[in-house]
This record gives C-alpha cells, sequence and structure tokens, in this order.
C-alpha cells in the first residue's frame, strides 16, 4: 500500500493546528510552570513532538537527513532528563 502525496499534505494540514495549538500550550507550561519538573515536563513533550513532526516533514519532502535529526533531538531531550533528575536528586551537579 503506498501513500500518494495528496494524503501526506492533507495529513498535514490537518495535524498542523493540533500541533501549533499542543506548542502554545506547551509553551505556556513551560514559561509559568510553578515547579521545574512543570517546565521540564513541557519542555519534553514539546520537543517529542517537534521530533514526531520532523518525521512527518522527511516523508513529505523525502529528505531522509530529518529522521536521524529527529532521533538525535529525542536523545538529547533524554538526557536532558537525566541531568535535571540528577540536580534535583543531589542539588549538585558532579560526578
Amino acid at each position: 500500500m503506498t501513500v500518494s502525496e495528496s494524503e501526506v499534505i492533507t495529513f498535514i494540514i490537518i495535524t498542523l493546528p493540533i500541533y501549533m495549538a499542543a506548542f502554545t500550550l506547551y509553551a505556556v507550561r513551560a514559561l509559568k510552570g510553578p515547579t521545574i519538573p512543570d517546565t521540564v515536563l513541557a519542555i519534553d513533550a514539546m520537543t517529542y513532538d517537534l521530533a514526531a513532526f520532523l518525521v512527518v516533514l522527511a516523508i513529505f519532502f523525502r529528505s531522509p537527513i530529518l529522521i536521524p535529526t529527529a532521533i538525535v533531538l529525542a536523545l538529547w531531550v533524554y538526557a536532558l532528563d537525566i541531568y535535571v533528575a540528577k540536580y534535583l536528586e543531589s542539588k549538585e551537579m558532579g560526578e
């Protein structure tokens, strides 16, 4: 089963407003988050959604370089989670 270009364009047109609304809500939570975990969770969700959208754009533009970019972005956010969790646990960034 093949996916035509018009189906991908329709999918992007439908999902783009959903992604924009999600990004707006995540940005508000990241800026107004009362605690550090709220801010980190908002940034995580925003970045994972961005990585998923990069994969959709890679399919649309037929550009395979966007997929490793999305993987690197997701791994970078995971490293950020570990860094923040270690900081919150020990309140210092030593060894």
